[in-house]
């Protein structure tokens, strides 16, 4: 018998068995055309980063050259001709005063912010996890003790704390990877709570009980019996995070603490642009556009990851939609 079909009895139409969770997951996303959409816009704006090189080659230009010839510096930098010097040769315009080409500064800003935004993340959920699973798995001083930690960390201002760390290292020390660890080191309390209190829960039932009176240790029955069932909260917080540290990263560099020039970011040329925004209003518009939509399609996608993973949403969403009336009203001519 195939493992796809399923026969009641001898002679019956054949049932299609269930589809496994990863199948019901990816239904149930692709059944949200919001949650598409936004994951076709975040897998655009990705490629974009990772190609970056590419782009500004096929494009012609680079994100450090200047053109001091594509400015009027009588007005005092304002690029030549209308909505920013936008032409063939410069796809999105110039940059004030120095003339760099915007389209190559904007794809290769979106290596840094998204690039610092995945780090950071990534970083968050692994602490969090760790810290999590071990007051869960510990003794009861273990489980006060890094509840307290976690208590404080919740309480910690992260933009001030990061503003300071950001301000007293050495410039020496790379700024994406000193902004994704100031991020990541600090705001991971979230995920550790999500964890502790779902791990706890976990720790009742059944499966790990008889986990553990098999005789295996308390990381085993983590890594083995926890883990899997703490992926979905898991995930669902980090696509939720995601868009935040985009948002951190963008406001510690407009801040000036952020990524330092030449090297292109969206806050970092936010930074630049706020004096130019009436002589060149598009400057200022690119990269805040980008952000909006970039953070608007995370936020979306998330949220649709949630109820992908968690049938009971996707039904809450179901209820009282037009849809739904259609079928009760379908099942009440047919009976």
């Amino acid at each position: 018998m195939s493992e796809a079909l399923l026969v009641q009895e001898a002679g019956a139409a054949p049932v299609a068995a269930p589809a496994s969770g990863a199948r019901q997951f990816w239904r149930r996303l692709r059944a949200q055309r919001a949650a598409t959409a936004a994951a076709a816009v975040v897998l655009l704006l990705f490629l974009a980063a990772i190609a970056a090189p590419l782009l500004a080659a096929l494009a012609g230009q680079d994100p450090d050259t200047f053109h001091p010839d594509l400015v009027d510096s009588a007005a005092g930098g304002v690029p030549i001709g209308s909505f920013g010097g936008i032409g063939a040769d410069h796809w999105l315009g110039v940059e004030p005063q120095t003339g760099r080409d915007l389209f190559a500064r904007i794809v290769y800003g979106a290596r840094v912010s998204l690039g610092v935004a995945v780090v950071a993340t990534v970083l968050q959920v692994t602490i969090g996890v760790i810290v999590g699973l071990a007051a869960a798995l510990g003794s009861r001083w273990v489980d006060q003790a890094l509840s307290r930690i976690t208590d404080i960390n919740v309480a910690l201002p992260l933009m001030v704390i990061a503003l300071g760390l950001l301000a007293v290292v050495p410039a020496s020390f790379p700024r994406p990877v000193l902004i994704a660890l100031v991020i990541g080191g600090i705001n991971w309390a979230g995920t550790s709570k999500i964890v502790r209190a779902q791990a706890l829960a976990l720790k009742s039932l059944d499966f790990v009980s008889a986990a553990r009176l098999s005789g295996r240790g308390r990381w085993s029955i983590a890594r083995r019996e926890l883990l899997p069932s703490l992926a979905a909260p898991v995930i669902t917080y980090a696509a939720l995070l995601f868009p935040v540290n985009i948002t951190v990263e963008a406001a510690l560099s407009f801040l000036g603490v952020g990524i330092k020039p030449p090297t292109p970011s969206w806050g970092q040329m936010l930074t630049e642009a706020d004096t130019w925004y009436q002589s060149a209003p598009t400057y200022l518009l690119l990269p805040a556009g980008l952000l909006f939509v970039t953070v608007l399609a995370l936020t979306v996608l998330g949220e649709g990851v949630r109820t992908a993973l968690d049938p009971r949403a996707e039904s809450r969403l179901r209820i009282g939609t037009g849809r739904e009336k259609r079928a009760e009203r379908g099942k009440g001519k047919a009976s």
